[in-house]
C-alpha cells in the first residue's frame, strides 16, 4: 500500500527534489508565508492556557500518552493530542505535549493532521533552526528540538510538514525530515559505526565489478559500464591518488589499502548532516563512491541514478518494462537519491 502511494505522489515528489538546488532561492521566498524564518507569529490559544508552561511536538513513542490508550481495538496507530496545562478543575491526565507512535516512521498513515500553521524560528539557544508546528516546537524521537543547520533546511522540512494532507499524515512524503533526524539521532551517536559500516561495503562498490568482456550475453553491459562508469573511476584515481582494482566476482575485490585510508579519512572529515547524506545514497546506490561523486560534485543527481540502473535498464531495453515492479524501483530510487543530494545542498546553504 505504501509502495503503490509512494508511486501516485512521484511526479509532485520528484519535481520538487530534482530542482530544489536549482531553484532554490525562489523557492524558499514562496515559501516564506507557508515557513517563515525568524519567530512564528503568534497562535491563539485556549483563554485557560497557561502562558508559562512549555508546549512541544513530538513523534516518537510517549509513555503516559500509551497509558492512556483505550482497550478498544483500532485500525490505526493514533495520535495522541493533548491541550496545554489547564485549571485545576481540568481533568489530570492532560499534559502540554503531543506524542506520535513509533509508526511515523515505517511510513504508515499514522493520523490527520491537527495543526493548521507551521513555521520556522531560530533556536532558543542560538544554536541552528526548528520547526514549529502552530506553538509546538518539533521534537526527535529522543524528545529532544530537531534543529536544523541552516534556515533552508529548516524552511524544507517545515514545507514537508505544510504539505500534509488534512485526511492524515504521510511520513514516506518527508524524506528530509527522516534525513534530519537520522543526522541527529543516529549518526551523532554512532559516527564510527556509520563509517565502519560504508567501509566494509566499499569493497564490494557497485562500480568496482564488471561484467564479462567475452560473453556474449554479457558483452553489451561490459561496454556499457567502460562508456559511462570508466569516467567515474578515472576521476577517483585522480582525486585520491589511487588506482581502483576492477573485478569481475560477484563477491568483491580487495581495494589498495592507500585508497581505503583516503576515503575512510574524507568520511571522517564530514560533518553529522553530510555523513547522513552519504550513507544514504550508498545504501540507495550500493556504492559509496557514487555517494562520494554526489558530496564532491562529480556526479548530479540524474547521472548518479543512471549509473546505479546501468545493468537494469539494459535489461528493460531488452525485455520490457514490468508494470509495478521496474516502475515502482525507479520511483523510489529517483526519491531516495534526490531527497539526500537536495538534503546535503540545504545543509550547505546559509
Amino acid at each position: 500500500m505504501a509502495s503503490a502511494m509512494v508511486l501516485r505522489k512521484t511526479p509532485k515528489t520528484l519535481h520538487y527534489y530534482s530542482y530544489a538546488l536549482r531553484t532554490l532561492p525562489s523557492e524558499l521566498r514562496q515559501l516564506s508565508g507557508v515557513a517563515t524564518a525568524g519567530k512564528p507569529q503568534p497562535q491563539s490559544k485556549p483563554e485557560h492556557a497557561d502562558p508559562s508552561s512549555s508546549s512541544s511536538f513530538t513523534f516518537s513513542s510517549d509513555e503516559n500518552a500509551n497509558a492512556s490508550r483505550t482497550k478498544t481495538n483500532e485500525e490505526e496507530d493514533p495520535i495522541y493530542v493533548k491541550g496545554l496545562k489547564t485549571t485545576a478543575s481540568s481533568s489530570s491526565s492532560q499534559s502540554d505535549s503531543v506524542s506520535m507512535p513509533m509508526s511515523f516512521m515505517t511510513g504508515s498513515i499514522v493520523g490527520k493532521r491537527f495543526y493548521q500553521n507551521v513555521s520556522t524560528r531560530k533556536a532558543d539557544d542560538g544554536n541552528g533552526w526548528t520547526v514549529m508546528l502552530d506553538y509546538r516546537t518539533l521534537k526527535s524521537p529522543s524528545k529532544r528540538p530537531l534543529k536544523c543547520p541552516t534556515p533552508a533546511l529548516a524552511m524544507a522540512v517545515a514545507a514537508e510538514w505544510d504539505y500534509q494532507q488534512t485526511d492524515g499524515i504521510r511520513p514516506f512524503t518527508m524524506p528530509l525530515m527522516k534525513l534530519a533526524c537520522t543526522a541527529l539521532e543516529r549518526v551523532r551517536l554512532t559516527r564510527p559505526k556509520v563509517i565502519e559500516n560504508l567501509m566494509k561495503k566499499f569493497h564490494q562498490d557497485l562500480v568496482f565489478c564488471r561484467a564479462p568482456a567475452d560473453n556474449d550475453l554479457t558483452k553489451g553491459v561490459f561496454e556499457r559500464q567502460v562508456e559511462k562508469i570508466d569516467p567515474l573511476l578515472k576521476w577517483l584515481e585522480s582525486e585520491f591518488g589511487y588506482k581502483p582494482v576492477i573485478y569481475s566476482s560477484f563477491f568483491g575485490g580487495k581495494q589498495e589499502e592507500g585508497l581505503v585510508t583516503a576515503i575512510e579519512g574524507l568520511l571522517k572529515r564530514t560533518n553529522d548532516c553530510e555523513l547522513a547524506a552519504i550513507d544514504a545514497i550508498a545504501a540507495a546506490a550500493h556504492s559509496v563512491v557514487i555517494a562520494i561523486g554526489i558530496f564532491r560534485g562529480r556526479l548530479n543527481i540524474e547521472e548518479a541514478i543512471e549509473l546505479i540502473r546501468l545493468e537494469e535498464d539494459l535489461q528493460v531495453d531488452s525485455w520490457g518494462l514490468v508494470e509495478g515492479g521496474h516502475d515502482v524501483d525507479i520511483a523510489d530510487l529517483k526519491v531516495q537519491v534526490a531527497s539526500a543530494a537536495v538534503f546535503l545542498g540545504l545543509c550547505r546553504r546559509k
